[in-house]
């Protein structure tokens, strides 16, 4: 891909380069625009190339005659949380966008004995259309294609703000080490990520900043299901930061896990990764949690013949680390992907005139939990959407607007994110959730000196959550209140955030 020279005039401007933002920016660049890809990281980054996992899962309806099932499980899973017509968009869109992906040149690998039940995708109760997406695969087909297709390449940029002229957007401001610049494009598509970044204890790439809400919000758009984060067991011996796979627990003991069935508690556990308040096997978690931040250890007994699933971790566990995981594991609770996020449409449209988004950036399409393998769909599925709506909405060849430069130096935001660790991961309370809202006030005191966008940016998106957080007095799904331990029947809406007049998040039904 040709690289950015500090001059060219974008038609649409996608800014993430992770399977939601490539999709898009082909996609844009297949309708005739002028397409840039920007990214915080290199291009191929975010959390689609997180290498503490040993791959991604892409599912689909199992035929056409399966998607209105699908569908409806979808919606059963997120509990009330998930939009209908946004479900439907997604389900509809899988099979062409594997059809794209396989006229593309990407590899997927299928699974050589479908019928084990770890086939059967995290909360789901049957058996899927099932790949294994594999990245070296889609990096190569992909980077070639974006090359064809013209698409210049803006790695490194770190988006601060859009920039917006008479009600349109007209390109973004992003920093390049200390240096803040200016790209002009007609319509931007988010393609940023979730929130992992807001958190020490995450389970995503560093150029996950977790601060793109922020941008939305300011600007007109509105977030939604943001207090259902996918909370992960992780690995925190013998190595940091790797995904552990849930598969496992159905022959594994957990440190501090006494129940009489705790058998039957990790047997049901096994069945998906994240965390849920609504299920029993919530317990599992809970043991996990109290043993702290050194975690709680796990030890296995195997059988003599691993089910395929559990042997690909293996196969890629030792050769990544050098030994196996029955040799010893310790395991804690990591922010992983996001189930909400800023509010589109089938589109991938925000509400506001030029500016779209999609992938792990957005929510509506999943809900309280969420289907194994729906974020690898949604980044393919609204990615492709959004690239292609972005390009539909610009009037080509329209003449830069240029900003003014606003800069910001690099704020340390390790003691947010080890408050976001403590106070809104599992276990939230009122009192917690109280004392990270005081503490972004003294961080938001501290910045009206400084000035810096990127502090700023964390403070609203963190805040945007907290307030979430707060608002929904329930447990439910991907989201737990040690104080309101129980599932409200009264509550089975989705909570959309807005930024109030005085500048703040507001968490309300969505109407």
């Amino acid at each position: 891909m040709a690289r950015y020279d500090g001059n060219e005039v974008f038609d649409v401007l996608v800014v993430g380069a992770g399977i939601a933002g490539c999709e898009s920016a082909l996609a844009a660049a297949e309708s005739g625009a002028r397409v840039g890809l920007a990214s915080a990281g290199e291009t191929f980054s975010g959390s689609s190339f997180f290498p503490g996992t040993w791959g991604l899962g892409l599912v689909g309806p199992a035929s056409e005659k399966d998607e209105g099932g699908f569908v409806e499980t979808i919606l059963e899973v997120g509990r009330g949380m998930a939009l209908p017509g946004l479900v439907r968009a997604l389900v509809r869109g899988v099979a062409p966008a594997v059809a794209r992906l396989e006229e593309r040149g990407v590899e997927l690998r299928g699974a050589a004995r479908p019928e084990e039940r770890d086939f059967i995708p995290c909360f789901d109760r049957k058996r899927r259309s099932w790949h294994g997406l594999e990245r070296a695969s889609y990096r190569t087909a992909t980077e070639a294609a974006l090359r064809r297709a013209g698409v210049t390449a803006l790695p490194r940029h770190e988006l601060l703000d859009i920039v917006e002229k008479d009600g349109c957007v007209r390109g973004a401001l992003f920093a390049r080490g200390d240096c803040p610049t200016y790209v002009a494009a007609g319509a931007v598509v988010l393609a940023t990520g979730g929130f992992g970044g807001l958190f020490s204890r995450t389970l995503t790439m560093p150029d996950v900043l977790g601060t793109t809400a922020a941008v939305a919000l300011r600007h007109g758009a509105r977030l939604i299901n943001v207090e259902f984060i996918q909370i992960m067991p992780g690995l925190v011996e013998p190595v940091r930061g790797v995904v552990f796979n849930e598969r496992t627990f159905r022959y594994a003991r957990v440190e501090g896990l006494d129940a009489p069935d705790a058998a039957e508690l990790l047997d049901e556990r096994g069945g998906h990764g994240p965390f849920t308040a609504s299920l029993p096997d919530r317990a599992v978690d809970f043991a996990i949690a109290a043993a702290g931040p050194h975690g709680a250890a796990v030890a296995y007994d195997l059988p003599e013949t691993l089910p395929e699933f559990m042997q690909t971790y293996f196969d890629w566990f030792e050769g990544a680390f050098g030994r196996r995981p029955d040799a010893g594991l310790r395991i804690a609770p990591y922010a992983h992907a996001s189930n909400g996020g800023i509010l589109v449409d089938e589109r991938g449209w925000t509400g506001v005139p030029g500016l779209f988004a999609c992938g792990e950036a957005t929510g509506g399409m999943h809900g309280a939990d969420r289907i194994g393998g729906l974020s690898s769909a949604n980044g393919l599925v609204f990615g492709w959407a959004a690239g292609r709506a972005a390009a539909q909405s610009v009037e080509k060849g329209q003449a830069p607007f240029h900003a003014q430069e606003a800069g910001g130096r690099r704020e340390d935001l390790l003691a947010l994110r080890r408050a976001m660790d403590e106070h809104c991961l599992l276990g939230r309370t009122a009192e917690g959730l109280g004392t990270m809202a005081r503490l972004l006030d003294g961080l938001d005191e501290k910045n009206a000196r400084a000035a810096s966008p990127r502090l700023a940016n964390a403070t609203l998106s963190a805040r945007a959550l907290v307030t979430a957080m707060l608002a929904r007095t329930e447990s439910r799904g991907a989201h737990h209140r040690a104080d309101f331990p129980d599932e409200d029947p009264a509550q089975a809406r989705p909570l959309v955030v807005r930024l109030g007049a005085d500048g703040r998040p507001v968490a309300e039904p969505l109407a």
